[in-house]
């Protein structure tokens, strides 16, 4: 007799993302692990992920895979120390290799640099099959916030990313590089088209003061009250709100920290001559000469 699947997700306050373990007699895998990083003081460590493996290890779990649902501009991966404790290996969509290509240049990193050619274990492609033990996941591309966004479909639950959020936060932002409303609205088809009971597991939340908050809606939930995007709602209603809501959003706290850790698989940029490795911001805008 086959065994219930469980996912057990787990909260980030500092960033207000979801990892989840998913595992199956002593199978697992893990979604979007977390890496503890605070800008302003630089620091980093692994309290959040340390509340994860401790789970595992209660369970007696052996981690298979590492899946990550995008390449994250709002918060860290801890997916390498996760890696280095459990030999799992890390995947992400093919479309990374899109968003390594532009952040490359962001950041002055060589194109052909190993760090971001061999950054991932694995690459998945729409329609793939992962192999997790007693664990089966397919994968289902599901690009618009960023190229190379997936989601992972397992026995009536998709792990979908920044695709969509809570029905009163709405959806993901399109305005980051390789980001498309078109590309978004059809993806959300994808998934407004699979059974209403169908239970999406969300990559964040944004809870107002009014509401605890959660982790998952089902398809049925979202089609009838997401904000941003129904059932019904057409691709020319949704690029309007959300192109208009686009142009007010800040860009993301971590934005810069974040995608240079995590086109690199979840791994610091290397060291400086005097040993102290560093997250760069590039200065934007029109400076006088007396700056350079």
């Amino acid at each position: 007799m086959t065994a219930n699947l469980h996912i057990e997700p787990f909260f980030h306050d500092g960033t207000n993302t979801w990892t989840y373990v998913i595992h199956r007699d002593e199978d697992a895998v893990v979604i979007d692990p977390v890496l503890d990083y605070d800008p302003k003081s630089g620091n980093a460590g692994i309290d959040s992920l340390r509340v994860v493996q401790n789970y595992i290890a209660e369970k007696n779990l052996r981690v298979q895979r590492i899946l990550e649902t995008h390449a994250h501009a709002d918060h860290l991966s801890s997916a390498q120390v996760l890696r280095a404790a459990t030999g799992a290996s890390v995947g992400i969509g093919d479309g990374i290799r899109k968003v390594q290509q532009h952040f490359a240049g962001v950041f002055g990193i060589d194109h052909n640099d190993p760090a971001l050619r061999d950054a991932f274990d694995a690459t998945y492609a729409d329609g793939d099959v992962i192999d997790a033990g007693s664990l089966r996941l397919s994968v289902l591309a599901t690009p618009g916030h960023t190229s190379d966004s997936l989601s992972y479909v397992i026995e009536g639950h998709v792990f979908i990313g920044d695709t969509l959020f809570a029905p009163d936060v709405g959806c993901a932002r399109c305005d980051f590089p390789g980001g498309s409303v078109d590309d978004l609205y059809a993806s959300i088809q994808r998934l407004y088209a699979m059974d209403d009971a169908t239970v999406l597991h969300l990559c964040h939340d944004y809870p107002p003061a009014s509401r605890e908050r959660r982790s998952e809606v089902s398809v049925g939930e979202s089609k009838r009250d997401n904000r941003m995007l129904r059932g019904d709602t057409t691709l020319e209603d949704f690029s309007q709100a959300r192109r208009a809501r686009d142009a007010q959003l800040p860009a993301p706290a971590l934005l810069y920290p974040a995608l240079q850790v995590n086109i690199r698989g979840g791994r610091l940029p290397p060291a400086n001559a005097n040993g102290q490795r560093y997250l760069c911001t590039p200065v934007q805008g029109e400076l006088p000469a007396a700056l350079d």
